[in-house]
């Protein structure tokens, strides 16, 4: 019974990490990017339909990936071309995916989805209680876990993740010292588009392997939280993820369970916790101050 819990746990985790890791690389190098919830939803219809139309499920999560990243690319351009509001852009950008994934999506409803199946190591995956657990999920849950060690490398032991982060903390004196500051910001918002996408086609290939209109139900939201949560520190990402994942799980098994809460309650919880958590740590201005990258959502111009 309590493996089967962490399994879903872990499931439930799992597009909130993957969403909330690329948002982190964005915010890293000085961008805010409230368009999550969208290319999470594009990425979800991507990925379904061009799944259930090749037959493919690798092609679908591909193919959600560069959508994904094709629509970060328009906020990009939108924000660091044309130096529109970050803000006003991210949220724009949220209801155009909600929409036109709800229009393009309109022919896949109820229409029964592909599903990416679990990996099965022979001996490992029949282990007591850590067999499944470990050794028995999707291969998305380890791209999960690969991707949080490889963007920790990336930032905090290279050259490259330097550069990134101190595009991120003061943009004028890293474009004294020769850097790039739009191109840096360039592939950091892809990067995070592609994240999203990549999550978005969990929701719809592993998650649950159907097309429901804006199946997202707010995840984008909580992934830009989780990245103020864990203080754009990747591995504290992973710790909110889960913690997140759980509390949407004790909902659900609460529901079940047929306690005499308000349903509408119960659904509220993950957001409910959000909120809480976000108090919490604004309540300690000086960390957070600490923390935040300086030039987050600060227009960057060149110099001509």
């Amino acid at each position: 019974m309590l493996e089967s819990i962490l399994i879903t746990i872990a499931t439930a985790a799992t597009p909130l990490l993957i969403a909330a890791m690329g948002e982190l690389v964005v915010e890293r190098s000085g961008v805010l990017n409230l368009g999550v919830e969208g290319m999470m939803i594009m990425g979800a219809i991507s990925g379904f339909a061009v799944a259930l139309t090749t037959g493919s499920v690798w092609i679908g999560v591909f193919a959600a990936i560069l959508v994904g990243a094709a629509f970060a690319l328009i906020f990009g351009f939108l924000t660091l071309s044309l130096v529109t509001n970050q803000v006003a852009t991210g949220l724009a950008l949220t209801l155009f995916g909600l929409g036109l994934s709800g229009m393009l999506g309109e022919g896949f409803v109820g229409r029964p989805g592909l599903k990416l199946g679990r990996i099965d190591i022979p001996f490992l995956s029949d282990l007591p209680f850590v067999g499944r657990l470990l050794f028995g999920q999707d291969p998305l849950f380890y791209v999960s876990l690969l991707l949080t060690a490889a963007v920790a490398y990336f930032l905090f032991a290279t050259r490259a993740g330097l550069m990134l982060r101190a595009v991120g903390d003061n943009h004028t004196s890293a474009h004294a010292q020769g850097i790039n500051v739009v191109a840096v910001r360039y592939l950091a918002v892809m990067f995070g588009g592609a994240c999203a996408g990549l999550a978005g086609a969990y929701l719809s290939l592993v998650y649950t392997p159907q097309w429901v209109e804006n199946m997202t139900a707010g995840r984008g939201w909580i992934a830009l939280a989780l990245v103020v949560f864990a203080s754009w520190r990747p591995w504290r990402v992973v710790a909110g993820a889960y913690l997140f994942g759980g509390v949407t799980i004790g909902q659900l098994h609460a529901q079940a369970q047929g306690m005499a809460i308000p349903s509408q309650l119960l659904s509220s919880l993950p957001y409910l916790a959000t909120i809480a958590v976000l108090v919490i740590i604004s309540r300690n201005r000086r960390l957070t101050m600490m923390n935040t990258p300086a030039s987050l959502g600060r227009p960057f111009v060149p110099e001509r």
